[in-house]
């Protein structure tokens, strides 16, 4: 039973990786690009990750994948954090279609 649970699990990770995959070829701009990337493939990953424990259950297999998904939750939003800001530091320019620019605002207050 715990197989066809592993096999959903992945299968569910898969295609929020395929969707973050697609978000960065149809976003306008870097910014909504990182948004869509690190949304989806951080939680199709863990999907991913989780399907592999529960196919390998508590042994050093299943422990690495539940490592591996504590790792992935904490670096991923962090790296996607750090390029945004470095980006917006930069110059990089939103698309026109953005609303706020709250970066802008907190900087502009300095």
């Amino acid at each position: 039973m715990s197989n066809n649970f592993a096999i959903a699990f992945v299968f569910i990770g898969v295609t929020f990786d395929l969707l973050g995959c697609l978000g960065l070829i149809r976003l306008p701009d870097i910014y909504n690009r990182l948004q869509a990337a690190t949304k989806s493939v951080t939680l199709g990953t863990c999907a991913i990750l989780f399907g592999v424990f529960l196919e390998f259950g508590f042994s050093s297999g299943g422990i690495k994948a539940l490592i591996c998904i504590m790792f992935v939750m904490f670096t991923s939003p962090t790296a996607a954090h750090a390029l945004a800001r470095g980006s917006h530091i930069r110059g990089f320019k939103l698309w026109e279609g953005s609303k706020v620019d709250k970066l802008k605002k907190a900087r502009e207050k300095k």
